[in-house]
């Protein structure tokens, strides 16, 4: 990975991930977590989903995230928020971070990089007993999925949807709810990113240019198979 092209690509973009505030809602409303919640933005990127995080009235929000330059976005994007506080921390040692355990933990499109089992493992370790985890996970919406349906995932074994609720319930999870994440969420994401491409491509050198078609090559592929495969956002809550 070319980091230095990828950060110039990605770099003050709204968010790092397919969604919206609508889903952030959705969630929080399944979760009954209290006023005043602890919550921690597992895998944040530049903090897309902290301000409707933020919602929850009296909320405190722990934003984490392992890349330095998103780790900067959040700081500057949130400076004097007193209800938010910004790391440059592994989520996958969240169970030893101070701050927990956690009423409510976010992970949009992160926590598969620890893959499901694990993660949700890992998670329930920094959840207070009774939180709850919301989470969004590589799900296949069709039976039999295309060739390229799969090759989006670049070799992650996503799951159906009651794959994925099995794994939930087998973690000692019991789910609230889940439903895939739609549209807007995935063109909230993309278009700002196809725009900052269009913007970039006049004198950038071959380095910038391959990171561009890669990017522009994923926001392609996923319009063509965004009816086969995408996010299933989970809620569930912890019973240990």
């Amino acid at each position: 990975m070319d980091w230095d092209s990828f950060f110039t690509v990605h770099s003050d973009l709204p968010r790092e991930g397919p969604g919206e505030a609508g889903d952030v809602a959705w969630a929080l409303a399944l979760a009954g977590v209290p006023e005043g919640a602890a919550i921690c933005d597992a895998g944040a990127g530049s903090g897309g989903d902290v301000a409707a995080l933020l919602a929850l009235p009296g909320a405190r929000v722990l934003a984490i995230d392992s890349h330095p330059g998103f780790v900067a976005q959040m700081r500057a994007r949130f400076a004097g928020e007193a209800r938010v506080v910004v790391e440059e921390a592994d989520m996958a040692a969240l169970a030893r971070h101070p701050a927990g355990p956690f009423d409510l933990i976010w992970c949009a499109g992160a926590l598969y990089f620890l893959g499901l089992e694990a993660g949700l493992a890992r998670m329930a370790g920094a959840l207070k007993p009774g939180g709850v985890l919301a989470f969004s996970e590589p799900c296949v919406f069709v039976d039999a999925p295309s060739k390229a349906a799969v090759g989006f995932w670049e070799g992650y074994p996503a799951r159906d949807a009651a794959g994925i609720g099995a794994a939930v319930a087998a973690a000692g999870y019991e789910s609230l709810g889940a439903r895939a994440l739609g549209d807007a969420a995935w063109e909230a994401y993309y278009g700002p990113m196809e725009a900052r491409i269009a913007a970039l491509r006049p004198g950038a050198d071959a380095a910038l240019t391959a990171m561009l078609e890669v990017c522009a090559a994923e926001a392609a592929l996923w319009r063509w198979v965004r009816g086969e495969t995408g996010y299933l956002l989970t809620v569930a809550r912890w019973k240990g």
